[in-house]
């Protein structure tokens, strides 16, 4: 983790940056930091580091990349609301937000925006956020909407929604090509409890054999 001195006294929200790239985490502190109302107080790189740091920096507004080094961005949002309940987060990732986004809504996030997104609408989510409000694109918005007009607020529509966050986790992994060795050691779990895992995706989502978890998630992996 690396603290951050503010420059301005006169910035207002304190914002707290969680992505595994330190190149991608100074250009957003640069872009934050030019808001007169927006600080970045801090930034880490990994889940133990974001853990160790939010309690010190005590941030407005935490802005949380999914794929960590030593976790799942999901599983840190989950825990960071157990230690600091109330606290803001937006996450920002790669990943499709028609996949992730309810899923980390629903784990505690108060908003998802993917990283080909301009500046400025990353700047307007983080003060969306801020103002108390969810933010999502207008297309998953609108999904949101008519699915609360027939009251299915679900993420169990698609067989994806059916796995559970750490199910989800080792799906991900899987798409990234990682040996299921890896994973074990990534996700700090034995060998056979990611086996376990492995099977219980592949009972959920109606897949035949491994290789066709394999390439559905690579597939997955590659259109994000």
């Amino acid at each position: 983790m690396t603290a951050i001195k503010a420059q301005n006294n006169l910035k207002e929200h304190r914002v707290f940056i969680v992505d595994d790239y330190s190149i991608l985490r100074e250009g957003l502190t640069e872009l934050i930091n030019r808001e007169m109302d927006l600080t970045v107080c801090g930034e880490a790189g990994t889940v133990s580091g974001a853990l160790q740091a939010i309690a010190a920096c005590k941030p407005d507004i935490i802005i949380v990349d999914l794929t960590l080094k030593d976790g799942s961005g999901i599983r840190l949002i989950e825990n960071i609301l157990y230690s600091h309940p109330g606290i803001l987060m937006l996450v920002l990732s790669l990943h499709d937000e028609s996949v992730y986004a309810e899923r980390c809504i629903k784990a505690g996030a108060r908003g998802y925006i993917m990283k080909h997104e301009s500046s400025g609408e990353l700047i307007s989510a983080i003060k969306k956020v801020l103002r108390g409000d969810i933010y999502v694109s207008r297309k998953l918005g609108a999904k949101f909407i008519n699915k609360l007009a027939a009251n299915k607020i679900n993420i169990s529509d698609s067989p994806l929604g059916r796995l559970t966050n750490r199910e989800m986790e080792i799906y991900q992994l899987i798409g990234e090509n990682l040996r299921r060795q890896e994973i074990a050691e990534k996700l700090n779990l034995s060998l056979r409890t990611v086996e376990t895992y492995i099977e219980h995706i592949k009972k959920k989502m109606n897949f035949r054999d491994t290789h066709e978890l394999i390439t559905h998630a690579i597939k997955g992996t590659m259109k994000i």
